[in-house]
């Protein structure tokens, strides 16, 4: 067996590659490497709304119980109320089993520590060698020493109330339509959205365990175009599984991405100067309009590699209050410690109340460049040369030339596969094809 943890945590086929006895063996030596020199303590545990939810938070509960320690049971809970409650209900640790966007034959589990924050990857490793190695530990405490199960029944209101402290009006007037994936926050969207004034309307909000992300949901958001249109709503906001990320949709029917939704809400921010440093963390992926719509309002633009830690891992290193990912993954550091969908949402909404301004017209604010990629085969062991190799290096920087600011090349080595990525950026869709194939060509020429 390879490496357990990924970058979101164990992932797998549920009950064949992420089996009940792989989740027992992570409560017990997640247990004890995480408290280690506590005899006791609490640990929360939510989930999304997947078949194998159950079986996988039963086994790993009962190794939680079986190291001394107590398991509050949330429920179905979107991954960043699970965040946001470890520290709320002050416990040692959080576990999230989703396996996100994905289909429901699959599921995960995700630790955070008592900070809300994803682990480590030292803590990661110090686990996996444990379980890898077929190691146990020895600690079997006994009577009235064993870990208690109880079920905490207001979770997702303990996370609706907090939610409501981080904008400062109510959402009357604004009618909203919701693609709630049959995921995770399939109660609480219409809940606090309905609290707060708003007129609702939802789909895909009937899980039944394996229709999770069944083509709906942020990776499907042509479904919420479809539910814009028909109901005229003023805004469309549509979640993934677990509800870590947002697409929106505009009051004309256009995606609203996390470029363009991190751009209005850091214009606002700004505006209200709320935004720390005046600068917005995205990754090396997100367009190149939102470094020219920010660059424009006086923000910087901070990049980091792909993946939400790597934007957080930033963020938290510099003191930055706003980051994320065109994919969804907005990150608001002054009130949750990852990714949040529906406080995103939240954000979003009241920044369009406030502004008295339609979507269509904030997302405006941001022109988003062609992009087109293209992967150049290499060999394996030639995938970092590019950088090393004089006319590869000369033809990028003409390029880079001939785009005079308005746009970029983006050459990313597969970590997978044994190909380059090709990725540029610019105004002309029809220029960039040609540069990027013959770019792509010259690395194959060179590095195979």
């Amino acid at each position: 067996m390879g490496k357990l943890f990924g970058t979101d945590g164990v992932r797998g086929i549920a009950n064949k590659e992420l089996t009940p006895e792989l989740a027992y063996k992570l409560g017990r030596i997640g247990a004890y490497v995480l408290l280690k020199e506590k005899k006791q303590g609490s640990v929360v545990i939510g989930k999304d709304t997947r078949i194998s939810g159950d079986l996988l938070e039963s086994a790993m509960t009962s190794g939680f119980l079986s190291m001394g320690i107590n398991v509050i049971s949330l429920g179905v809970l979107p991954t960043p109320a699970v965040a946001y409650l470890t520290r709320h209900l002050k416990a040692e640790c959080g576990v999230v089993i989703s396996a996100s966007h994905n289909p429901a034959e699959y599921n995960g589990i995700k630790f955070f520590n008592y900070q809300g924050y994803k682990l480590p990857d030292e803590i990661e490793d110090e686990i996996e060698n444990y379980i890898l190695n077929n190691k146990d530990v020895e600690t079997r405490p006994q009577g009235k020493a064993i870990g208690k199960l109880t079920y905490l029944e207001d979770a997702t209101k303990l996370y609706i109330d907090y939610l409501k402290t981080t904008i400062q009006q109510d959402l009357s007037g604004l009618k909203i339509a919701i693609d709630a994936a049959n995921g995770a926050v399939f109660r609480a969207a219409p809940q606090i959205l309905k609290e707060l004034g708003a007129e609702v309307h939802i789909i895909n909000q009937q899980p039944d365990g394996i229709n999770i992300n069944l083509n709906c949901g942020s990776t499907h958001p042509e479904v919420l175009q479809k539910l814009v249109e028909e109901t005229k709503a003023d805004i469309g906001v549509a979640f993934d599984g677990d509800a870590d990320r947002l697409i929106a949709v505009d009051n004309q029917c256009q995606i609203v991405d996390g470029d363009h939704i991190m751009n209005i809400c850091g214009f606002y921010l700004k505006k209200h100067n709320r935004l720390k440093k005046d600068t917005i963390v995205a990754t090396v992926m997100s367009n190149i309009g939102l470094d020219i719509a920010m660059q424009g309002q006086g923000c910087h633009i901070v990049k980091t590699k792909v993946g939400d830690r790597y934007v957080l891992e930033e963020m938290v290193k510099q003191g930055y209050s706003l980051g994320g990912e065109q994919s969804g993954h907005i990150i608001f550091l002054d009130y949750n410690t990852t990714g949040d969908g529906l406080l995103t949402a939240l954000q979003l909404m009241a920044t369009v109340k406030e502004e008295g301004k339609k979507l269509s017209e904030l997302a405006a604010m941001m022109t988003s460049y062609p992009q087109i990629l293209v992967n150049a085969k290499v060999k394996n062991e030639n995938k970092e040369a590019y950088l090393q190799d004089e006319m590869i290096m000369k033809e990028i920087n003409r390029i880079e030339e001939i785009m005079n600011g308005q746009g970029r090349v983006l050459i990313r080595p597969s970590g997978t596969e044994p190909l380059v990525r090709v990725m540029l950026e610019g105004k002309d869709q029809e220029e960039l094809n040609k540069l990027a194939i013959e770019l792509a060509k010259l690395i194959e020429t060179r590095l195979t």
